[in-house]
């Protein structure tokens, strides 16, 4: 899917498979001494793309995860004392296996805030199944149309920064961020990049449905997928049974939404 989604973007696209015994260099390069040349040469690591899969991301070690950070915070990477530029636009697309899987390292706190969203891919419905299985019987392969290019989409990037946003709506997004840092049944709530994500994102949101402002629809629309990997339940709240999306959906209905 992330392979697809850059070949329609027309854009490069490069998957790093997560290991146990994955390195920091293997994904973010080194430098190699060339015998030829007779000094060291930069050897670019698979980070150099404007979008990266990162493959079962947290069944490779704490100190490869965290290789990522300066890339997905700064979009650059430093090797060597050497701070290079990511090519842009750039994006990190991570995959992870279930936390209570055997060979599973759970990405901290600061890393998983830095992803944009969390999204949960559930299982094929009853006729999806069916199709999936005829699609294999066919060996069908259908070709992808490029629709646009790493320009367009960084002129576009630009452009949503033109979207207007209310203070009303300002407020609202706080308030809902204020809300999950003293829910009972919340143990560590969102911190300041959650609401610096959620206007972004719901300005994003307004100009491809094309309009030049934000309503409170939008940002309701985006709450649950930026919103619920930056949030840890105490345990009670899961004894009892509850999710961190039910209660971001409980926290949404508390909230006045402004007019």
């Amino acid at each position: 899917m992330a392979k697809t989604f850059a070949n329609t973007l027309g854009v490069s696209f490069r998957r790093v498979q997560f290991t146990p015994d994955l390195l920091p260099a293997d994904i973010t390069g080194t430098k190699i001494f060339s015998q030829e040349e007779g000094t060291f040469i930069l050897q670019k690591g698979p980070l150099f793309a404007n979008i990266v899969l990162a493959d079962e991301i947290n069944r490779s070690a704490p100190k490869t995860q965290a290789a990522l950070l300066e890339a997905m915070a700064e979009r650059q990477i430093t090797i060597e004392g050497q701070t290079l530029e990511l090519e842009k636009p750039f994006m990190v697309i991570a995959t992870e296996n279930p936390v209570e899987m055997e060979g599973t390292y759970p990405l901290p706190e600061a890393q998983v805030d830095r992803f944009l969203f969390k999204l949960w891919l559930d299982y094929p419905e009853k006729e999806e199944e069916v199709e999936i299985m005829r699609r294999q019987l066919s060996g069908d392969n259908p070709s992808i149309q490029r629709i646009t290019t790493g320009p367009e989409l960084l002129a576009a990037q630009n452009l949503v920064n033109q979207v207007y946003i209310d203070d009303r709506i300002l407020k609202y997004i706080r308030d809902i961020i204020l809300k999950t840092r003293n829910h009972p049944q919340i143990g560590l709530g969102c911190g300041p990049r959650a609401s610096l994500v959620l206007m972004k994102c719901s300005k994003a949101r307004a100009a491809i449905l094309g309009r030049s402002y934000v309503t409170p629809d939008d940002v309701r629309a985006l709450t649950v997928p930026a919103l619920n990997h930056r949030i840890i339940l105490k345990p009670e709240a899961e004894l009892e049974g509850l999710d961190v999306r039910a209660v971001i959906k409980h926290i949404m209905e508390e909230i006045p939404v402004p007019i």
